[in-house]
């Protein structure tokens, strides 16, 4: 059931505007301002950062259980073979040594075909140097490592191929050959499904294509194009992937580094047959993550296996080297991009046709911003995975949109360099897709415009000497998405007591904080006094940690579960106050009767006074009010998207190839900020990582034996506090009336638009476009001195 309400929406600070929304009745009455709330809107310190500086919050690394053993994986040293023999024996011997397991799928094919098969098909194949076959668990770290050494494998080398170029090619190696073989790889090893496979190509894929392409580049006045670089990004998170398993005969517990328990367990549930109820899953707190660190994985199955075997807990932590090749990356990409525009602005054509490699793996895309950000009639989208004998590609905050964004920007800044129009002011003319959207990003240019001193900006390369200095901008878009399959649990006792429960986790980013703000308003206390659940898959289901979903899906339900609970608790408070129960407030942790302060309660007492025990109130996280544009599973994807725009400023010195950020004025729109300082601690970290992906960071594979030869983070170069520029963050409250807190998350917004940005601050200072990334003094270098 839903009633008909009429709310108003809008950014605030600006006129609001009259909505009508179909809101379920359950629903809370809808929240004010900001500046209205008590808790909400405000800066609370992170309840857990005590924890974390003095060391107390344990995370997988720390997780130490009773008679735990230590496993050490054993990756493939080449980049593509067939094994012929896996020797296990001596590492069986060794002392301490209580387990070995080979990896079901390379079992040698022998065991599970007819033997009288040709050689050739008759052996499983590694596609990779790195990748994971067989681990040992042992009484001690170093008896595992030594363990390890003593397996052989014999491997007999296939041709193999690396780069992106390379592998494009015709003739190039096949990472995925014929029929024969795929069928020929243990469980399965064929080429992933679903789109035409050439070579190592595999595509089109043309989603967003749309209208006449060459209509639309003869109706254009100008047409600008350009090839653009990316490179393949790893990871690097503080803590590594890592998980405790422990086995039992009528329980398995995992102790996981991850960014959803949910899909821990139901992962170890798919590859060992077992009941999900038979699984918890555990992740007290996660150092880090950004796309890689979801289910249990390779080295999460040995880890299981191993435990089984051994019949005690078994303790598998990826080393550095193991956390760059094994176990994800952004893809790189080649994006060749052409748009055509009236002489005013007006966009007629855009054609992309991009090739990406993720290595083994597929979805090597650049997102969907060319045919969703600017409308534009005629569009013509074509993208090629381009399979190579590297590690597999993962999701990577904003996956796909960060390498989409760099291009698109790039081109919508020449764009306006062929048209002598200011950057901003064609977009201000072509950005028009969502009337929210534009709002709200329209107020982002203004707010950065004013911010970061736009009217500066000089004509590019305005400055006489070898070192100069620019400015440019970006904008990010990223969909709003929900978790449906959200609940949250508020559990309060008759002292007082508040919990809340939800098996979401909290990976950095303050969700525990999020989360008892949210119940603290709605019961009239201080986040402080929540005591907040997380991290265990015995709790309510709750999101990822991804896509930005987390405050978007888990505060309307924490705010209707707590809703739940007060309406309870105010319906036998009332008779205490001679009250009627919508007359009571809940504020300051007391619960009083409107109108009258003197007749009032503190929460604690009111709970007692009226025999309260225990209540425990449950609420899902309801639809967006509005519904949503599409469904894919348990992922809704709103019609509305989350913006932001990015200002940079940066120094280049022409002679040595040096590129420095000085400063980054970032304005995003996340609905409701549920904590600003939380908000600006995601965009802090977005911009930082952009700027690090921009100049730094790129994986270096050596093409004769597939190994990275950056496997570190010493030479793996990445941004430190010199480089790090001034960041100023501003944010805009912007209520769309979607859900009962009309809060989003921010965590890929904040890291799309960087890059883009210091590449057109680039042009700025030079004059001349930059199309590969990173910005290293070779890459600036050649873009200096080309025409």
């Amino acid at each position: 059931m839903s009633t008909e309400r009429q709310l108003l929406a809008g950014i605030v600070g600006e006129p609001m505007q009259p909505v009508t929304r179909q809101v379920p009745h359950e629903e809370p009455p809808e929240w004010p301002t900001n500046a209205e709330l008590q808790v909400v809107g405000r800066d609370v310190p992170r309840l857990d950062a005590v924890e974390k500086v003095t060391g107390r919050a344990r995370f997988t690394f720390d997780v130490q259980v009773p008679g735990m053993l230590y496993a050490r994986a054993i990756n493939s040293t080449v980049p593509h073979a067939r094994i012929k023999s896996i020797d296990t024996a001596q590492a069986e011997k060794y002392p301490g040594v209580r387990a070995v397991h080979v990896l079901e799928k390379l079992l040698l094919v022998a065991q599970l075909r007819d033997p009288g098969k040709e050689a050739n098909e008759r052996y499983p194949i590694v596609r990779f140097t790195g990748q994971p076959i067989a681990a040992v668990a042992a009484t001690s770290a170093r008896a595992a490592e030594a363990a390890a050494k003593l397996v052989r494998i014999e491997y007999e080398p296939l041709p193999h191929v690396t780069e992106l170029a390379d592998a494009m090619q015709p003739d190039s190696p096949a990472v995925y050959p014929g029929p024969t073989e795929q069928a020929a790889t243990a469980g399965g090893g064929g080429a992933p499904r679903g789109l035409p496979q050439k070579g190592n190509l595999r595509g089109p894929n043309t989603r967003g294509s749309r209208g006449d392409i060459d209509l639309g580049f003869r109706e254009a006045d100008v047409i600008v194009t350009g090839e653009y670089r990316t490179q393949v990004q790893t990871h690097t998170p503080l803590e590594t992937h890592g998980i405790v398993a422990d086995w039992h005969d009528d329980e398995l517990i995992l102790y996981a580094s991850t960014q959803h328990v949910m899909s821990v367990r139901d992962e170890a549930a798919g590859v060992f047959n077992l009941p999900k109820e038979r699984i918890r899953a555990i992740s007290d707190y996660t150092g880090g993550g950004f796309g890689a660190k979801y289910g249990i994985g390779n080295y999460g199955t040995l880890a299981i296996h191993l435990s089984r075997k051994a019949r005690a807990p078994v303790r598998l932590v990826l080393d550095r080297r193991e956390e760059h090749v094994s176990v994800g990356n952004r893809p790189s990409s080649l994006q060749r991009l052409k748009i055509g525009a009236k002489s005013d602005g007006t966009l007629t054509g855009i054609e992309l046709q991009s090739f990406g490699t993720g290595g083994v793996a597929a979805g090597a895309g650049v997102g969907g911003c060319h045919h969703s950000m600017y409308p534009c009639p005629n569009v013509k989208i074509e993208h090629y995975d381009v399979f190579t004998n590297a590690g597999p590609s993962t999701a990577f905050r904003a996956p796909g949109q960060v390498q989409g964004i760099f291009a698109l920007e790039q081109a919508m800044d020449a764009l306006a360099a062929r048209l002598q129009m200011d950057p901003i002011a064609l977009r201000d003319k072509i950005d028009t897709r969502d009337a929210d959207d534009v709002r709200a990003r329209a107020a982002e240019r203004r707010i950065g415009a004013e911010k970061s001193g736009w009217s500066r900006r000089r004509a590019p390369g305005s400055d006489p000497g070898p070192i100069k200095r620019g400015m440019g901008m970006a904008q990010s878009m990223w969909p709003y998405i929900v978790n449906s399959y959200t609940t949250c649990e508020v559990r309060i006792s008759g002292d007082g007591t508040v919990e809340a429960f939800c098996g979401t986790q909290d990976i950095g980013t303050g969700t525990r904080t999020v989360f008892a703000q949210v119940v603290a308003e709605e019961l009239g206390l201080r986040a402080e006094d929540i005591t907040i659940h997380v991290g265990d898959s015995r709790f309510p289901p709750g999101p990822p940690s991804g896509g930005s979903r987390v405050t978007s899906s888990l505060t309307p339900a924490a705010r209707n579960a707590a809703y739940a609970a007060r309406r309870d608790i105010a319906g036998r408070v009332a008779p205490l106050l001679q009250a009627n129960p919508d007359d009571l407030i809940f504020h300051r942790g007391r619960i009083e009767k409107r109108g009258d302060p003197a007749a009032s309660l503190g929460f604690s007492e009111a709970l007692r006074r009226a025999g309260i025990e225990t209540l425990v109130h449950c609420a899902d996280r309801r639809d967006d009010y509005e519904g949503y544009a599409r469904k894919a599973g348990e992922l809704f994807i709103s019609s509305h998207a989350i913006g932001g725009v990015q200002f940079a400023e940066v120094c280049v010195d022409t002679e040595t190839g040096v590129v420095k950020v000085e400063r980054v004025v970032a304005v995003h729109d996340c609905g409701r900020p549920i904590n600003p300082k939380l908000v600006e601690s995601q965009i802090l970290g977005g911009v930082i990582q952009g700027v690090s992906y921009a100049l730094y960071e790129e994986r270096r594979l050596d093409a004769a034996t597939g190994v990275q030869l950056n496997a570190n983070i010493d030479q793996y170069k990445i941004v430190g506090a010199r480089e790090t520029p001034q960041i100023e963050v501003h944010l805009i409250e912007l209520l769309g009336r979607q859900s009962s807190t009309d809060a989003r998350g921010v965590a890929e917004p904040a890291n799309i638009a960087t890059a883009a940005a210091v590449a057109n601050a680039f042009f700025n200072a030079t004059s001349k476009r930059i199309y590969t990334l990173p910005m290293t003094p070779a890459n600036v270098l050649a873009a200096l001195r080309s025409e």
